[in-house]
């Protein structure tokens, strides 16, 4: 179905959490479309293992969920956006609980277990390891019972439309390649993470850094992209994908231990296994050089734990590693760190408006300062939940009637002028640079050549226009906006470490970095 003139008011680009929360904020003020690129249920937040954060628990307070989010975020952090984030997020959760959203309990009490850096035990999960899965589940069913809210999938957005300077709507290639323009009162990027910048991460096959190449195209600052965290824990098995071993197993109890079977964490940070991820990540990468093997790994050890609690507690987990035959109650499991989340993105204020008026941002895709230098392990479902229903109070109260829409006629088929291997070769050259260059350890003369080798890449981008080219190009696009940052950033903080300049900076890069078009600042 075609947008009619003045039938939409209010685009969404993402059905995660950001965008999913923030529908149902929109729906009592107009019509709202949010588009999925692929099924509405694939998303990082579908793949959100271990929990959300909030202070809930009778041994908790907001003032420590923040001052753990502040030390985290290691001096950089945007502390009226963390403060936002603590005190609004109990009602959030509240709302969802309404809403019907089942987190696990002991008995009539909600249960919370601990993270990394965490000072209580203030997590909430559902399901044992599957958070995200049934609070997107539970925001679904919730949005789509609102009649103003209307969702399409399989809808791939390209580009944000302006007019006068301000963001009018969306061009969206549908699924039989045939690409319309929708235009509407103010559009919300929800679009998730970049992880797919990078050959190891995480992050399902979608997260390939759309909202941020399409608002950097169309002139939105960006900021902070050079802190891209890198989860410690990821299955490392030929032939399985880079799957997340939650932090919670080392919450529950898990260790880290090197090739020699020997503990390492806690000769590196004080909390051991729980020290905050930029640190375990950097001590793992150190371990595998020490080991000097190509196929080095390090182990999640989980044997000296109960294996009824373990298959109980993590049966997602459990499930997986058992598909690749291991299991994780009986034998270590061989890891690496993978790419999992973007601190860095839109620059927003704390209301999810962008430097471009109509456009707004919430969720992983922006930057609120919020994370700092280094995210709080399950602050990122509080984020969305948090500053998607703010960004949608805010596309309300400044709503004004939407241009007439525009649907490029439906014979629009894309021209290719290219092929579909083209583009399948391009992507891994990208992100095995992106890997080798731009991941937990950085240095200036490499960033350097990977600012060059990206920026000539440009003109090798596939030409064919569907889906995957639009991804390719929005894969180089965030992975330029990475390096580059990374670059300008001559300090080592949070995720951002630099081998040629490891003490960090307050006096010069106190501040967080701000892209405009050819330019960085720091501000």
């Amino acid at each position: 179905m075609r947008a009619l003139p003045g039938e939409i008011d209010f685009i969404v680009v993402g059905a995660g959490i950001a965008g999913l929360r923030a529908s149902v904020e929109l729906a009592s003020a107009g019509r709202v479309l949010c588009l999925a690129k692929r099924e509405v249920t694939e998303s990082n937040t579908q793949y959100a293992q271990g929990g959300i954060a909030a202070a809930l628990s009778d041994d908790d307070e907001v003032s420590l969920h923040l001052d753990d989010t502040l030390k985290a975020g290691d001096g950089l952090c945007n502390a009226e956006a963390a403060r936002i984030l603590v005190e609004e997020g109990p009602l959030r959760i509240e709302e969802l609980i309404e809403w019907g959203t089942q987190f696990d309990r002991t008995g009539s009490k909600i249960a919370f277990t601990r993270e990394g850096a965490h000072s209580r035990s203030r997590v909430l999960h559902a399901h044992g390891d599957s958070t995200g899965r049934e609070i997107g589940r539970a925001l679904y069913f919730k949005a789509k019972a609102l009649k103003p809210v209307e969702f399409r999938e399989f809808e791939f957005t390209t580009e944000i439309v302006l007019r006068d300077g301000r963001a009018s709507g969306v061009r969206v290639l549908d699924n039989e390649g045939h690409l319309h323009e929708i235009h509407a009162s103010s559009v919300l990027l929800a679009t998730g993470g970049l992880g797919q910048v990078y050959s190891d991460t995480t992050n399902p096959q979608v997260a390939t850094g759309d909202g941020v190449a399409m608002a950097y195209r169309a002139g939105a600052e960006i900021s902070d992209m050079e802190f891209m965290q890198f989860h410690p824990t990821a299955l490392y098995l030929k032939g399985a994908p880079r799957f997340l071993l939650s932090e919670a197993l080392r919450g529950e109890g898990a260790y880290l231990r090197n090739l020699e079977l020997q503990r390492f964490m806690p000769k590196y940070h004080e909390m051991g296994e729980l020290a905050p991820r930029d640190v375990v990540a950097r001590a793992i990468a150190h371990e595998l050089e020490v080991a000097r093997r190509p196929d080095a790994v390090v182990y999640l050890d989980l044997t000296h734990l109960r294996a009824e609690t373990i298959r109980r507690r993590f049966p997602t987990i459990y499930a997986t590693c058992m598909r690749y035959n291991v299991d994780i109650t009986e034998e270590m499991v061989p890891i690496r760190p993978a790419a999992h989340y973007a601190m860095g993105g839109v620059r927003t204020n704390l209301d999810g408006e962008t430097s471009i008026p109509g456009l707004y941002a919430a969720g992983e895709v922006a930057s609120t300062g919020v994370h700092g230098a280094n995210r709080l392990a399950s602050n990122s479902l509080l984020e969305g939940l948090v500053y998607g229903a703010r960004a949608a109070r805010a596309m309300r109260n400044e709503m004004r009637a939407p241009d007439a829409a525009v649907s490029m006629a439906a014979n629009s088929a894309i021209q290719n002028n290219g092929t579909s291997s083209e583009t399948e070769k391009f992507i891994p050259k990208v992100q095995a640079t992106m890997w080798q260059h731009v991941a937990v350890v950085r240095e200036g003369k490499a960033l350097k050549q990977v600012v060059a080798d990206l920026t000539a890449m440009q003109a090798q981008l596939p030409k064919s226009g569907d889906r995957r080219s639009h991804e390719a190009a929005n894969i180089l696009q965030a992975g330029l906006l990475i390096a580059r940052s990374a670059l300008a950033r001559q300090e080592s903080r949070g995720a951002h470490y630099r081998l040629d300049y490891p003490i960090k900076d307050d006096r010069k890069f106190g501040k967080h970095s701000v892209v405009r078009g050819d330019k960085i600042t720091f501000e």
